[in-house]
């Protein structure tokens, strides 16, 4: 079993709030991470229809069967739960003693808004980082790009794409339904794909609503379910700008690039280095690798990216501790100096860090204008100096 980043920070919140909720998209390991964690309490699925019956229609007696806690997996499935549980963790001195798992973060979050605010602590698990992965796992950047980070795709025996067709069907089919009554699966699927289509560029709601056959409010409503289903993170701009017009758009982007290519319908390396998207999909794989790693850390940072409307622009902020680290992404093997301008521009304007480039080649450099130059594969250099 592979030993996850976020084990320890999920230890420690247990250590210090009476419950703990562990959050993150489906098949991403959360159940594995939580019954390792806490091998001495009982496990209890709530996806299995006669325990969710039993906990739907008599809450009290279903928790009455664990005085000393549990872990309750997929919670959002009994909202009833919530409203019990506050009773008990509030008679209760014991740290950790309910863990809670969800695929469904609106759901889990406006469950415990309710009831359990102030006793409960959140921790996000997402898919596999990079130093998560199993050795050998990935060869370069194309193959992890097309791969991903879900635990299913590197333990064997099912191939990426029967996996990332099932994975998509059931979430449009399950998960989707459980947030909102959507009539036509069928739409809801087609905004999926076009939203592949836009990995990495600003998010554009009325072009997209134009491209679904939907109106503009439902394709927020639509952005929305993606978000609270760990499927997409909005990148919001940087809000300082410097007596400058800047964008105020967001970027779209998926948190596993596997599921965004097999969206697009790319099935091997070869297709991947002649997509036109090539070079979106690497920027959107680098932001999400650290995004996750800093989050699977328990750190407290935020990530933005800036653009002004004279077309400066640096791919990734990451701000944490008052300190923001400036970071371009450039999906090129061979250093150009082209590669720099953004870095170079936002250094002389914000009187900043020099910053880092992170590139689709082996290299590593130290510049003379203080830019650090690191390769795909050392990415994680760059917040954790």
């Amino acid at each position: 079993m592979v030993q996850r980043e976020a084990e320890s920070v999920l230890l420690q919140l247990a250590a210090e709030f009476k419950a703990v909720a562990v959050v993150g998209p489906r098949q991403s390991g959360k159940t594995t991470l939580v019954r390792s964690a806490f091998q001495d309490k009982p496990y209890v699925s709530l996806e299995d229809p006669d325990v969710r019956t039993f906990a739907t229609e008599d809450t009290r007696s279903f928790l009455a069967q664990y005085p000393t806690g549990a872990v309750l997996d997929e919670a959002q499935r009994v909202p009833a739960l919530f409203s019990y549980l506050q009773r008990i963790l509030d008679d209760s001195r014991e740290r950790g003693k309910f863990i809670l798992t969800g695929s469904n973060h609106f759901l889990m979050q406006d469950n415990i808004s309710q009831s359990l605010a102030g006793r409960i602590a959140y921790l996000e698990l997402l898919p596999f980082t990079l130093n998560e992965l199993p050795p050998g796992a990935v060869d370069d950047a194309d193959d992890w790009m097309l791969k991903g980070g879900y635990p299913a795709i590197h333990e064997g025996g099912i191939g990426r794409t029967s996996w990332f067709a099932n994975y998509i069907r059931t979430y449009v089919e399950r998960d989707v339904r459980q947030i909102k009554n959507i009539s036509d699966l069928h739409v809801f699927e087609r905004f999926l794909r076009l939203c592949a289509g836009r990995t990495g560029q600003l998010l554009n709601m009325s072009n997209l609503a134009l491209e679904t056959g939907v109106d503009s409010k439902t394709i927020a409503s639509w952005i929305g379910i993606l978000e609270s289903c760990f499927i997409v993170h909005l990148l919001r701009p940087y809000h300082v700008n410097f007596n400058k017009r800047v964008v105020k758009t967001p970027k779209l982007l998926f948190l596993d690039t596997g599921l965004a290519c097999a969206l697009l319908g790319i099935s091997d390396r070869k297709q991947l280095a002649l997509h036109p998207m090539r070079g979106s999909l690497f920027e959107n794989l680098v932001t999400s690798e650290l995004i996750k790693r800093l989050g699977h850390q328990g750190r407290h940072a935020q990530s933005w990216f800036w653009r002004d409307q004279k077309g400066h622009e640096v791919d990734l902020l990451i701000e944490e501790a008052g300190r923001i680290i400036p970071i371009e992404i450039k999906s090129g093997r061979t250093i150009q100096g082209e590669f720099f301008g953004g870095l170079e521009y936002w250094t002389k304007l914000s009187g900043g860090t020099a910053g880092v480039m992170i590139h689709g080649g082996d290299a590593s450099q130290e510049r003379s204008n203080g830019i650090k130059v690191l390769p795909w594969n050392r990415l994680f250099e760059a917040i954790d100096a």
